[in-house]
């Protein structure tokens, strides 16, 4: 009898010893699961997933030729997933492509708004699932966005008043009267560029005589106002201060019709192939470079942290701030530098990949001008 009880006390001793064990088990297990539950970078890089909305394909050549390019390869070279669709000038397409992207589980946005107000709804909705929104080179103002990547919009202008006022004094043109032909009204962007351009315009004794935007960067539209503007004033201009290449094409379109090309300068931005190839040629005194690459490789990084849930690297990465100027708020940001393009340094865009000599030196006068400026391929 003893030995049977001897026994039974063993038994139940060893029982108790390996459910000791088996809890124990379970509690590094519950442990591991709270540490992943945070993800580990493989976990992370495997549910890591961006979605990009372009705007469209109208106001700038870039967003196809370039951005989607440099952005889709900055995302296949670190291996996270993701989605890179065109909005087309489309407030309602560019919210249903948000939906989309986030009911296919984008862990972030990156997006380039058509407006303030139809990004901000878009930005709210994926705040309330917990997705990072970035602004791709426009600040989505009163929309809360995580992150800003652009390069310094008042630069960017400052790079364009300067480059026209160097224009004009060589033309002869101390002082007179100049001509703005801003952007879109709804773009903060083309707010800034403005702001920058119009300084250095009038701080260089320069008055401005006409000042009016183009809806949505159109450039049939700045045709239409830019020819109502020349007829106005009976073209009495020295200058023109366009705000990208694509303004600036419409209003070297209509000084040539004019027979006005020479003694009239314009700018530009974007150095887009036609952009450049009237700065070669003459008919448009200079643009700005933004090294395209650089702000998409900027904002890649940026997205593939967020993306993987290292908001560290992110926090890092964008050591600039803007403000929002409708909410007073600080943007987290990441700012490049412009550069201003001439006919002497139409080489450095092509040496930095955005463009080739093919592509430029299309013509017997433009191959020309392509040898008398550096530029060789």
């Amino acid at each position: 009898m003893k030995d049977k009880l001897s026994m039974r006390v063993a038994a139940l001793l060893t029982i108790g010893m390996l459910a000791f064990a088996v809890t124990a088990c379970g509690s590094d297990d519950d442990e591991g699961g709270g540490s992943q539950s945070g993800g580990s970078t493989q976990e992370q890089a495997t549910d890591a997933k961006v979605g990009v909305i372009l705007p469209d394909a109208a106001s700038s050549a870039r967003w196809e030729t370039a951005d989607r390019k440099f952005l889709g390869e900055a995302f296949e070279a670190a291996g996270v997933e993701y989605d890179i669709q065109n909005a087309n000038g489309d407030k309602a397409k560019f919210a249903t492509i948000a939906d989309q992207m986030l009911n296919s589980g984008a862990t972030v946005l990156l997006i380039v708004n058509l407006d303030s107000p139809s990004a901000a709804a878009v930005i709210n909705k994926a705040n309330q699932q917990g997705v990072p929104v970035i602004d791709y080179d426009r600040l989505t103002l009163g929309g809360g966005a995580a992150y800003y990547v652009s390069f310094d919009n008042v630069a960017v202008g400052t790079a364009i008043g300067e480059g026209l006022v160097k224009c004009m004094q060589e033309n002869g043109d101390d002082s007179g009267p100049v001509a703005l032909l801003n952007g879109s009204p709804t773009d903060n962007n083309a707010t800034l560029f403005k702001q920058g351009y119009e300084k250095a315009i009038t701080d260089a004794g320069y008055e401005i005589a006409a000042d009016q935007s183009v809806p949505d960067w159109d450039n049939t539209k700045a045709g239409t106002i830019f020819e109502q503007m020349f007829t106005k004033a009976k073209g009495n201009f020295v200058g023109v201060a366009a705000a990208n290449d694509g303004l600036g094409g419409a209003v070297a379109s209509v000084l040539a019709r004019e027979g006005a090309t020479k003694d009239i300068p314009t700018t530009g931005q974007d150095a887009t192939d036609e952009g450049l190839q009237r700065v070669l040629l003459g008919t448009q005194c200079m643009t700005v470079y933004k090294a395209i690459k650089k702000e998409a490789d900027a904002a890649a990084e940026l997205a593939i942290a967020l993306a993987k849930g290292d908001t560290a690297a992110a926090d890092q990465q964008a050591s600039g701030s803007v403000e929002d100027t409708e909410t007073g708020e600080q943007v987290k940001s990441v700012l490049l530098e412009p550069q201003a393009i001439f006919p002497e340094n139409v080489k450095d865009v092509i040496a930095d990949g955005f463009t080739t000599a093919d592509k430029i030196c299309t013509s017997a006068e433009l191959k020309k001008a392509c040898e008398e400026n550096g530029i060789t391929g």
